[in-house]
C-alpha cells in the first residue's frame, strides 16, 4: 500500500468519524436481503495509488466518488418534487399535500410570466397565467403560497431567473412575517441567466446588467442569508434543448466559471460565496452514460475552480447538485412506460450521488402531472431510497470498467470544450457569438434525426407502436384564474401604501444607474406590496430589455 493511498485512507476516516459525530448512519448496520454485510465504501484490492491520484474518496478531493464521506448511509437526497400551478392557494394545497406524502424539500414552478416580470394582469401576460407554473405577482401571492408551510422547518428550491433577486426578496419577507429571521432559511434560486440566453429564453434584461443582479445575490446572501444557494448552474434546460451529455457537463462548467469570474471581478472572495453554488442536472435515458457523467462534473469543477481562482475551501470545490428526470424523454404515446423511464433515470440520478431529485410523472407529455401521477413519482423515489439496497454502499458502481472509461471520456471531451470556450473570451461570449446554440441544434438534429430513421429506439413511438389512447384523468387549469388574479392584483393596488410603493421604486432605479446592491432595495419595495412587473418594469427603464440575435 502506496503511502499516498494510505494517507487519503486515514483521512477519509477522519472525516467519516467527524460526520458520525454529528449524525449517526440510518441504521446501526447495513446487509442484503440475504444477510450479506454492506460495507461503507469498496475500494480496489490492488493499484492503490493510481486510486488516489484519480478517484479519491468520497468526500475528499477530486469529489468523483460523491461529496460527502457517508452519502446515503447517513441521509437521503431531498426528495424534491418540482410543483406549481393556476393559483397560490391551489398550489399551497398541493405542496401540503406532498410534504403529508413524505417529499422533504419544495421546488416551485412559476408561471412564464412570472419568470419574465410581468404582473397576471398584463396583456403579455394573456393565456399563460397559472398554466406551467404558478402565478405570483406580489407579496401577497407569496404569503399564501406558503401559507401554514414553516419556513425554518422546509427547504425550498425556487426555479426563476431573471426575477430571481425579488422572488427570493417575497420569501425572506413571507419569512419575516412568520417570525424566521433569513439566517434560518435553507433553500436554492436557479438565478441561472447564462443558460436563459443560450437554451430557454426568460430572460429580461442584457447580460452584463444581469450578471451585475446575481453578484449582487451573492455578496447579499453571504452575509444576510448564509445557508442559502445563491446559484443553482442549470445543465437541466441545456440538455432540455437537446445537448449531448459532454454538452451538458461542459456548457454548465462553463457558465459557473464566468459566473465565479464576475464575482471575484467585483470584488468577492470565492472561498466566501462559493460554498453555496449548486447545480441542476438532467437525468437522461442512457443509464451509465447518465451515472458516469455526474461523476465526471464532480471531477472537472473541483480541479477548475481550485486550478483557476484558488478555492481553498473544500466546500467551493463541490458539485452539489439537484437532478430532475428527463422531460424531454417523456413520450405521450403509452404515457404509462413513463413511469419505467423516469425509475432508470432516477436510479442513475442515485448511484452518481445527487443531493437532491426530482421525478417526473408519467402524464407530463400530455399536461400538467394529477395528484395520482405526482404520487406515484414520489413513491418512485422512496422505492429506490429504501427497497433497492443501493443506497447502502457509497458510489457502488466505481471501478466498473465501462463506467470510469466513460466518466474519463466525458471528463475529457467536456474540457476540450470549455477550453474553446476560454479562446473565445468564455461563456457569455460564447453564447453571444451563438457558439452553444449552434453546438445544442446540430446534437439536437442528430437525435431526432436518429429516432426518425429508427437507429434510435423509443419505445411507443417508433417502436412496439399502439393506436390505444391514454384513458386516465388529465389536470386542466381553469382560464378563470387569470380573471381572479387580476381582481386581486387591483385590490391590493387599492389598499396598499403606494405613496410607499412610488418611494421604494424610485430608490431602486437610482440604486440601479448607481450600480448599488439591489437587494435591500428588492426587499423595500415587496415589503410595500409593489408588484414583480412594477419592480421588473423599473429596471427595464434603466437596463432595457435583451433581444436575441436572429440566427438561421
Amino acid at each position: 500500500m502506496s503511502e499516498a493511498y494510505e494517507g487519503e485512507l486515514k483521512s477519509w476516516q477522519a472525516a467519516v468519524d467527524k460526520t458520525l459525530a454529528k449524525r449517526s448512519e440510518r441504521k446501526a448496520s447495513f446487509a442484503t436481503i440475504s444477510g450479506l454485510p454492506v460495507q461503507r465504501l469498496y475500494l480496489p484490492a490492488e493499484g492503490g495509488a493510481e486510486y488516489v491520484e484519480k478517484l479519491g474518496f468520497p468526500g475528499r478531493y477530486p469529489y468523483t466518488r460523491g461529496v460527502q464521506p457517508t452519502m446515503y448511509r447517513g441521509q437521503f437526497w431531498t426528495m424534491r418534487q418540482y410543483a406549481g400551478f393556476a393559483s397560490a392557494k391551489e398550489s399551497n394545497q398541493r405542496y401540503r399535500y406532498l410534504l403529508q406524502a413524505g417529499q422533504t424539500g419544495l421546488s416551485v414552478a412559476f408561471d412564464l410570466p412570472t419568470q419574465i416580470g410581468y404582473d397576471a394582469d398584463h396583456e403579455m401576460a394573456r393565456g399563460e397565467v397559472g398554466k406551467v407554473g404558478v402565478s405570483i405577482s406580489s407579496l401577497r401571492d407569496m404569503e399564501i403560497l406558503f401559507d401554514q408551510i414553516p419556513l425554518d422547518k422546509v427547504s425550498t428550491s425556487m426555479t426563476i431567473n431573471a426575477p430571481a433577486g425579488i422572488l427570493l426578496a417575497m420569501y425572506i419577507a413571507v419569512a419575516e412575517r412568520q417570525g424566521v429571521t433569513p439566517d434560518k432559511l435553507r433553500g436554492t434560486i436557479q438565478n441561472d441567466i447564462l443558460k436563459e440566453y443560450s437554451s430557454r429564453g426568460t430572460y429580461i434584461y442584457p447580460p452584463k446588467p444581469s450578471m451585475g443582479i446575481i453578484t449582487n445575490i451573492f455578496a447579499y446572501c453571504a452575509k444576510e442569508v448564509p445557508q442559502w444557494n445563491t446559484i443553482s448552474i442549470s445543465g437541466y434546460h441545456i440538455r432540455e434543448a437537446g445537448s449531448t451529455a459532454v454538452q451538458e457537463v461542459a456548457f454548465t462548467l462553463a457558465n459557473g466559471l464566468a459566473y465565479v469570474k464576475a464575482a471575484v471581478e467585483a470584488g468577492l472572495d470565492v472561498d466566501v460565496f462559493g460554498p453555496r453554488l449548486s447545480f441542476f442536472f438532467n437525468a437522461h435515458s442512457d443509464f451509465l452514460e447518465e451515472v458516469a457523467k455526474y461523476r465526471a462534473a464532480r471531477r472537472l469543477w473541483a480541479k477548475l475552480i481550485r486550478e483557476r481562482f484558488g478555492a481553498k475551501d473544500p466546500k467551493s470545490l463541490m458539485v452539489r447538485f439537484h437532478t430532475q428526470t428527463a422531460g424531454c424523454s417523456l413520450t405521450a404515446q403509452q404515457p404509462i412506460n413513463n413511469v419505467m423511464r423516469v425509475a432508470y433515470q432516477a436510479m442513475s440520478a442515485v448511484l452518481g450521488g445527487t443531493q437532491s431529485l426530482h421525478t417526473n410523472s408519467m402524464d407530463e407529455a400530455l399536461s400538467l402531472p394529477t395528484t395520482e401521477a405526482v404520487t406515484t413519482a414520489l413513491r418512485t423515489q422512496q422505492v429506490i431510497a429504501y427497497e433497492t439496497g443501493v443506497t447502502d454502499t457509497v458510489d457502488p458502481l466505481a471501478g466498473s470498467y465501462y463506467v470510469e472509461k466513460l466518466t474519463d471520456q466525458i471528463e475529457e471531451q467536456a474540457l476540450a470544450y470549455i477550453k474553446q470556450i476560454d479562446e473565445m473570451g468564455g461563456a457569455p461570449e460564447a453564447i453571444e457569438r451563438g457558439f452553444v446554440q449552434k453546438e445544442i441544434q446540430e446534437a439536437a438534429y442528430a437525435y431526432q434525426k436518429a429516432v426518425e430513421t429508427g437507429e434510435r429506439v423509443v419505445v411507443g413511438v417508433n417502436k412496439f407502436t399502439s393506436q390505444e389512447q391514454f384513458k386516465g384523468n388529465l389536470l386542466r387549469v381553469d382560464p378563470k384564474v387569470r380573471d381572479e388574479q387580476c381582481a386581486a392584483l387591483a385590490r391590493l393596488r387599492a389598499e396598499r401604501d403606494n405613496a410607499a410603493v412610488a418611494s421604494g421604486l424610485a430608490g431602486l432605479k437610482k440604486a440601479a444607474q448607481d450600480g448599488e446592491n439591489l437587494m435591500p432595495h428588492f426587499l423595500g419595495c415587496v415589503r410595500a406590496y409593489a408588484t414583480l412587473g412594477e419592480i421588473c418594469d423599473t429596471l427595464r427603464g434603466v437596463y432595457g430589455e435583451y433581444r436575441a440575435p436572429r440566427t438561421i
